[in-house]
């Protein structure tokens, strides 16, 4: 659509000319995240640094009626950061203040850019723990987080992002700045606007203030892997440990086409002849921690582990972890297109759903590997192919529709924690169904009326 001079005008007097950027060669970058297969170009890309300048950015956008699209690191699965309609990116990443660590209170705030490994950092140089964990934690930043509702490899034991948002600072797209929440653990007047944020995917608000809750730092931490024949076997191995009343702080898994590509690539020693691995640990005190790390180990082997490792020391248990850290980046060196994906089932039916999605697999003809989050039933199945082999692509593609109808039949959902985005729109009547899609857009229409923020996604 193109902005007109006397906008890109206004635009440069909110923020400075130097953080409005209009040539093509500027706006490349923001054509696209992390998500293959989606691209999206603006027509202009800002760089706000308070929330008094996101909220003059939107009155003028609302004004002109030109799309706003609200960016952090832009390191989501989703393509939820593009500007498919065009008009302005707003990019948050000059919002790096931790504005407050309290160690009394159990809590930070921070600005919308900060990258999650900072807070986590600011944190743990106070003694406590950040606990959300997701796989981007570098780069990703603690709004994006926010607004994805991100999840991670600590989720079963201590939740996903949701559980630790207090309050917000939150621009609406008709300028107003709102804040939600606050300070308090427990706060009940009104409808609950911090958690409708939460996940929001940046339709409904731009967040540029988040006041988080924090724990205290455990004593300490132990990780251990056990191999099992198939991924059956696992999942046995796993219902188990949570009937046994065991709540482990990591509980994941990776097929063996993951542990192969792991191997080749990190040289973990890892033992290629299993059909999965258990990738589990704890923290706590250190009698609580070998407990639990034990109890797993003999309900394992019980449950037909072919072998179970516990790490003897701090820089094992961090290779252990490196295992499923790298399954991404081991599993892209296969080709030159990575497609990731989320979906989630009952976690029972966890190893039914990986033995669909070979089924979907080999029905596409595309190599399919699994790996995920075996304590909540989250899967993040990936497919590897040529860039320049279109039907290839689209392939995959299809069989992810189908991957994810599969996991609808088993009462799962589309997406656990990547979030819906653009990527996964076409497919969220099918989760929702007709009424809850309307529901959404009126939502929606209450809070931009004029419906310029991130069209296309969430509710529009």
């Amino acid at each position: 659509m193109g902005l007109g001079p006397d906008l890109v005008a206004e635009l440069e007097a909110v923020v400075g000319a130097e953080h409005v950027r209009t040539a093509r060669g500027d706006l490349e970058p923001y054509s696209r995240d992390a998500t293959p297969m989606f691209r999206g170009a603006p027509d202009a890309v800002v760089w706000p640094r308070t929330a008094e300048e996101v909220a003059a950015v939107l009155r003028l956008a609302t004004r002109h009626g030109v799309p706003v699209v609200p960016r952090g690191a832009g390191s989501n699965l989703s393509a939820g950061t593009l500007a498919d309609r065009g008009g302005i990116v707003l990019v948050l990443t000059r919002m790096t203040s931790i504005l407050e660590v309290d160690a009394d209170e159990l809590l930070a705030r921070v600005e919308a850019g900060v990258t999650t490994a900072a807070l986590a950092e600011a944190a743990a140089a106070k003694g406590l723990l950040y606990a959300p964990d997701p796989g981007s934690r570098t780069v990703s930043t603690v709004g994006g987080n926010v607004a994805t509702c991100a999840g991670g490899l600590r989720g079963l034991k201590y939740g996903v992002t949701r559980n630790y948002v207090l309050g917000t600072t939150a621009v609406l797209p008709t300028g107003e700045i709102i804040r939600t929440g606050g300070r308090l653990w427990k706060d009940v007047a009104g409808y609950d606007l911090t958690r409708l944020l939460t996940g929001s995917e940046g339709t409904l608000g731009v967040l540029t203030e988040i006041t988080v809750a924090l724990l205290p730092m455990p004593a300490t931490t132990g990780t251990g892997v056990a191999y099992f024949p198939s991924l059956a076997d696992a999942g046995r191995a796993v219902t188990a440990v949570i009937g046994a009343g065991i709540v482990p702080a990591t509980l994941e898994f990776l097929d063996a086409k993951c542990i192969g590509a792991v191997e080749d690539y990190a040289h973990l020693g890892l033992r290629r002849d299993a059909g999965a691995l258990l990738l589990f640990g704890d923290d706590g005190t250190d009698d609580v921690v070998a407990r639990t790390l034990d109890r797993i180990g003999e309900l394992s082997t019980r449950h037909a582990a072919l072998e179970v490792t516990l790490a003897e020391d701090v820089v094992r248990s961090e290779a252990l972890l490196a295992a499923r850290r790298c399954a991404l980046p081991a599993l892209s060196r296969l080709g030159t297109l990575t497609i990731l994906e989320d979906a989630t089932v009952p976690r029972p039916r966890l190893a039914e759903m990986v033995g669909r999605i070979d089924e979907i697999a080999a029905r596409h003809d595309v190599d399919i590997a699994t790996f995920g989050h075996a304590g909540d039933g989250n899967l993040h199945p990936t497919c590897v192919v040529d860039r320049h082999d279109e039907d290839a692509a689209q392939r995959a593609h299809k069989a992810f529709g189908d991957v994810f109808a599969a996991a609808i039949a088993m009462d799962g959902t589309i997406t656990g924690e990547h979030g819906v985005g653009a990527a996964k729109l076409p497919y969220l009547q099918d989760r929702l169904g007709a009424d809850q899609v309307a529901l959404l857009r009126r939502i929606k229409a209450a809070f931009d009326p004029a419906g310029i923020l991130n069209p296309g996604k969430l509710g529009s």
